[in-house]
């Protein structure tokens, strides 16, 4: 994209903003930048807010979509996690969400390491989404290429009960209930969810259970603590694969034959406490205190073939995890007056550690597949991270704005190998990366529903434990030549709200990264990885919300992309390959990023009644770091309606949705480099869901 068509595009998404300046009444939202009494109208920042507590049914592909620089694509396979990407970081993850964090209630979802997972992320109790994008997500540490935060809504009287079921296409069932109130001082939101489905594609059913508790408990006249616990499982989720393209064009539904050969599935499972505690200290001062620890287990069975498993550094073809995680934060904060304008500091430092038992399996016994067999690797993986962190902002004249910050990280790896044989040679070992991650800010404020501002800042992303594993080289220990990828983060927005409740929205970005991270080869089972050299995000966003009339509503979002490799390397094209011979040349486009990507939602509401259509279109995904085969761009229509019936003190809501209403086959998503060109996992084709729920006070 150059740059004269990204400042023409920017500029014109502010043609049609009032020529008033009248004073406009802005949302109370304090968001995801860490400030306690800022508004994120007024942050040097990129965030999007997306409600979903009304929402009949609300699924977590489709509620980031409207997020401007968000791409979360739905796999149609609950064996994988959502596949999550932020202005391009994050899109060639092949396993978790890697390069953006995340955080339910303000709990992280994402390991020291890097890594996270959204599957617990249940959104029957969730009110909120936040996504923050641009430099200053590096204040949250590592993998920062972008934050998305859960919230739920607290609890508080008049005390309410939620009822739902709903049934839609290829077996699919959903059945939840929360409840949301207060006893005495203490408020409560207890929420749980049951979904199963047999899936679109063959050999992809699944069931997820998620249960979710959250309290409020006043502490003294000046304090609060949250606690909050959720747990999930998901038992034997069945995995089709990806496919290759021909494959996927002669019958998407299908299933990869060695997924059914080694009968592919994960079951995971996973625990989890945490509290937040708030304090007043009088004169502006405020303490602010996290502490969570949790467990997640995982068994996952691939379809690594026997042959490949003869060799006798492979890991198997099983996969068995169970790690304890945990972690606390401390911050001071300060908010008054600087030479008569306000101020806010705040400062804190954090410790986050995973600890997991790491075992490999066999697949086989004898002649019989897809069963636990030999064991195959045994170690003990440890990754630690201390962060201080810390930030001003501060309003220095009557319609300017600073805000800086810095965030100093230490993360070590450190893996005990207990699998260890004449053949197979120890993979222990320890590395530790250090990094300072400074953030600045300006804000412009020419009217009162107008924001300017200009942000610059530096972030970094450790390899994670996956990567970490096996050298290049072949030679045992961890990969101590691995760099951490060091990115420089340049952002230009503006911001306008309106009396009515409109809003536009549009920012100009660039994030210039150092020591990109690729696959070097895939050997007997093992992928080991390298940095690659520099790599270019750039693109425009845009985002409005109109209110046509008290009826009607329109929403939209708009992101060009352009991400592009800008050093020329040289890589491994099949599994087994040993030396990289493929050139890469720069200015080939990263896998798994759109360089275009539309969403428009138009709905409407009068008394009881509601119906929405939404449209979203992605533009043509290359699947491999050549560039050699690529998913192409898509547009699909989805319709929904609903109706609300009163009775007496509750509501009853009967709704219905049509996803892909024209029966458009497209590519859901794509399984970056994938060794076996499987790179492809279709979309489903025409679905439907239809349901009802009741909501009552319970007084």
């Amino acid at each position: 994209m150059s740059r004269r068509s990204a400042t023409y595009a920017f500029a014109l998404g502010f043609i049609a903003l009032p020529a008033s300046g009248e004073e406009t009444t802005l949302p109370p939202v304090v968001v995801s930048t860490r400030l306690e009494s800022v508004e994120a109208f007024d942050a040097p920042a990129s965030v999007s807010v997306v409600d979903i507590a009304d929402r009949a049914h609300a699924d977590l592909a489709e509620s980031l979509a409207q997020a401007p620089g968000v791409i979360a694509r739905d796999r149609r396979n609950h064996a994988q996690d959502t596949q999550l990407s932020i202005r391009g970081f994050g899109a060639r993850a092949t396993f978790g969400v890697r390069g953006v964090r995340l955080y339910a209630d303000g709990i992280p979802a994402t390991m020291p390491d890097g890594q996270g997972q959204v599957s617990h992320l249940d959104l029957v109790a969730a009110d909120r989404i936040e996504i923050l994008r641009g430099p200053f997500s590096a204040l949250y540490g590592n993998a920062s290429g972008g934050v998305v935060q859960v919230f739920t809504a607290d609890g508080a009287e008049p005390a309410q009960v939620r009822v739902q079921t709903a049934f839609g296409s290829d077996g699919e069932r959903i059945h939840g209930a929360r409840a949301l109130g207060a006893i005495g001082p203490v408020g409560y939101h207890v929420a749980f969810a049951v979904a199963d489905t047999d899936g679109w594609r063959e050999h992809s059913a699944s069931r997820r259970e998620s249960a979710n508790l959250k309290l409020r408990v006043p502490v003294g006249d000046d304090g609060t603590l949250d606690l909050v616990a959720n747990g999930y499982r998901a038992p034997e989720a069945q995995d089709p694969l990806g496919l290759t393209r021909a494959d996927a064009r002669a019958d998407p539904r299908r299933a990869t034959p060695a997924a059914l050969a080694f009968d592919t599935r994960k079951s995971t499972a996973q625990n989890q406490l945490g509290a937040v505690w708030r304090h007043a200290l009088g004169g502006g001062h405020a303490l602010r205190a996290t502490a969570y620890a949790g467990r997640r287990t995982i068994e996952q069975f691939l379809a690594v073939p026997i042959t490949a498993q003869a060799s006798p550094t492979s890991a198997g073809g099983v996969v068995d995890l169970a790690g304890d995680y945990g972690g606390v934060d401390l911050r001071w904060s300060w908010h008054g007056e600087l030479a008569s304008r306000a101020v806010e500091i705040d400062a804190g430092i954090d410790a986050d550690r995973q600890r997991q038992h790491r075992r490999g399996f066999e697949n086989f016994v004898g002649s019989a597949t897809g069963i636990r067999g030999a064991l195959r690797r045994d170690e003990i993986n440890d990754a630690r991270s201390v962060d201080r962190y810390a930030q001003a902002w501060w309003a220095f004249a009557p319609r300017w704005s600073a805000l800086v910050g810095a965030r100093a990280s230490d993360v070590r790896f450190a893996s005990d190998d207990r699998y260890v044989t004449a053949a197979n040679p120890d993979d222990g070992g320890r590395v530790d990366y250090a990094q300072t991650t400074p953030v600045a800010g300006l804000v412009f404020a020419p009217r009162d529903d107008v924001r300017v501002h200009a942000s610059a800042g530096r972030g970094f992303e450790t390899p994670t434990f996956n990567e970490l594993g096996y050298r290049a080289d072949g030679g045992s220990g961890l990969a101590f030549d691995l760099k951490p990828a060091r990115s420089r983060n340049l952002e230009l927005g503006a911001k306008w709200r309106g009396a009515d409740g409109a809003s536009l929205e549009a920012a100009l970005f660039r994030a210039d990264t150092d020591d990109e991270l690729a696959v070097a080869r895939n050997v007997g089972g093992r992928s080991s990885y390298r940095n690659v050299g520099r790599a270019r995000r750039q693109g425009v966003e845009i985002s409005a919300s109109i209110p046509l009339s008290t009826a009607w509503r329109v929403d939209i979002a708009a992101t060009r992309l352009d991400a592009t490799f800008r050093d020329a390397f040289a890589v491994c094209t099949a599994a087994g390959c040993t030396t990289p011979t493929a050139r890469v040349t720069p200015g080939t486009r990263l896998p798994g990023v759109a360089r275009d990507q539309a969403w428009l939602r138009a709905a409407w509401r009068d008394g009881g009644w509601s119906a929405a259509m939404q449209a979203s279109a992605v533009g043509r995904v290359t699947v491999d770091d050549r560039g050699t085969e690529a998913a192409p761009g898509y547009a699909r229509v989805d319709v929904e309606a609903a109706c609300d019936f009163a009775f007496g003190d509750g509501t009853l809501r009967a709704f219905a949705r049509i996803d892909n209403v024209f029966d458009r086959g497209y590519v859901g998503s794509v399984i970056v480099n994938e060794g076996n060109a499987r790179y492809y996992e279709p979309g489903a084709a025409r679905t439907w869901l239809a349901g009802l729920r009741w909501t009552w006070d319970a007084r």
